[in-house]
């Protein structure tokens, strides 16, 4: 059953063929889909450390310890949820029906949708394909996924290991280029999922709207995390500090910068400096820090950084020795205190490892600063006081939100995962991406003896009064 990758030149006869096999089986069995979510989960487990190594490989260097929490377990995990629970979640469901309609009784069914199409960034690129099978297969669709070519050695070797374990018209695996990307994003799907920047994003929604396909996009964006005033330091660099470095910052949810009280800014960073030293002890040189995905990439940051230090920005490295290393691509990461907000670093999505850390004199001036910017994918807020926090959660606007630490609202099945206008729309995980990839069909079953003949005319006095009735006040 092996196949090459799948490139442009068939990508049409294949979305061709998978969409006449989702028509040919509008209703997948629980069977079904059961089959293909164990084949998935099959296919990662028997194959952790290839893939581990192809993940590093593309990176320059990434520890197999990272990927197995980052990109292995998170994956495994959904597959598990889904099924545990799918089956519970294909049921009907009921729906109350008015007064004026009874005994009518309504239901919902959800049904598949037919085809999804899965555009895949090269951040987490295991992760990122497999949550979202994991919904699309739960709820009974078959799938097409494009992955980036920046991840070319975990291209090829998943689309081969899926090639192994699925028939060709149950999913497909593209790798390519931009040419590819686009043809993909073109095609007229039953739902198309992208994860990546807000400016593809906004490509991607394009090219669907042309076809009237439904979009969910995960998209980025500045995620602040907000220190409210005494807290525990120590505690708080380190839980933000192993946040943002994991994946060297290279994580659409990663804090992206710190509102922190005036007085407080330099007792953090030395909290921050301890924190990363412990995590990263050798520096860049130790097996756990992982490298920029490319040159590209690496010389992007390293322009956030000169721009900073040429507007005057103190600059605080947090390993010691060398802060650069070509050869695999790794930045040392850093903090920078106090940035003006016109610089770039504070109005693009770093996608790395600097952290601006940005004083506030009180909260309300916190709250005003994550406001004033586009809705975040993320929001962190490190605080004691239940009243304080109860208002930050209603006084602010973010896809998602982690109290008290960093990233792990991400890694819950039963929370929908997803952004709000420019870091995104639409969710996923769990039964939310159930529901993304199904149609929820309502029905109503009207028994032989129904009330309908009340209100057929020709109308008079009995209808009159059921109006009068009807129209009545609330």
């Amino acid at each position: 059953m092996d196949r090459p990758p799948l490139f442009s030149s068939d990508m049409r006869a294949t979305y061709e063929r998978l969409h006449a096999a989702s028509r040919a089986q509008p209703y997948a069995a629980w069977a079904v889909r059961r089959d293909r979510l164990r084949r998935l989960s099959a296919l990662i487990h028997d194959n952790e450390t290839a893939l581990c190594e192809a993940i590093s490989s593309d990176f320059g260097h990434r520890a197999a310890a990272e990927t197995q929490m980052l990109d292995i377990v998170p994956s495994l995990e959904a597959l598990r949820h889904a099924l545990r629970h799918g089956r519970a979640w294909m049921r009907p469901r009921r729906a109350s029906t008015s007064l004026w309609f009874r005994p009518a009784r309504a239901r919902v069914l959800p049904q598949p949708l037919g085809l999804v199409g899965i555009i895949v960034p090269w951040n987490y690129p295991l992760y990122l394909a497999a949550g979202p099978l994991a919904s699309a297969f739960a709820a009974g669709n078959r799938a097409m996924v494009k992955l980036s070519e920046f991840s070319p050695a975990f291209g090829a070797l998943f689309a081969s290991l899926v090639s192994g374990r699925f028939d060709p018209d149950e999913l497909a695996v593209f790798t390519g280029g931009a040419d590819e990307a686009a043809a993909f994003g073109a095609l007229p799907f039953d739902h198309l999922l992208f994860t990546g920047s807000t400016a593809v994003g906004k490509r991607v929604m394009a090219a669907a709207s042309a076809n009237l396909v439904p979009v969910t996009l995960e998209l980025g964006g500045k995620s602040p995390v907000v220190l409210a005033p005494g807290q525990d330091l120590r505690r708080a660099a380190m839980r933000i500090v192993t946040g943002k470095l994991v994946n060297a910052g290279q994580t659409c949810v990663a804090p992206d910068y710190v509102l922190l009280p005036r007085a407080e800014m330099e007792s953090f960073a030395d909290a921050c400096e301890q924190a990363a030293r412990q995590l990263y002890p050798h520096g860049l040189q130790s097996p756990d820090y992982c490298s920029i995905i490319d040159l590209r990439h690496y010389g992007r940051l390293a322009t956030l950084l000169a721009q900073a230090r040429a507007a005057g920005v103190r600059v605080r490295p947090l390993f010691t020795g060398p802060q650069s290393q070509d050869l695999q691509h790794r930045l040392a990461p850093a903090l920078c205190l106090d940035p003006p907000h016109d610089l770039a670093l504070m109005r693009e999505e770093i996608f790395g490892p600097w952290l601006p850390l940005v004083p506030y004199d009180n909260l309300d001036q916190a709250i005003a600063h994550v406001n004033a910017g586009p809705r975040p994918l993320a929001l962190y807020w490190f605080d004691n006081d239940r009243k304080r926090m109860a208002h930050a959660l209603r006084a602010t606007h973010a896809g998602g939100v982690t109290v008290n630490d960093i990233l792990m609202h991400v890694a819950q099945d039963d929370l929908p995962f997803g952004g709000i206008g420019p870091s995104g729309m639409g969710h996923y995980h769990g039964r939310w991406g159930f529901d993304t990839f199904s149609k929820l069909k309502p029905v109503l079953y009207q028994p032989r003896l129904a009330g309908t003949a009340l209100v057929r005319p020709p109308y008079g006095k009995t209808f009159s009064r059921l109006m009068a009735l009807m129209k009545r006040r609330a």
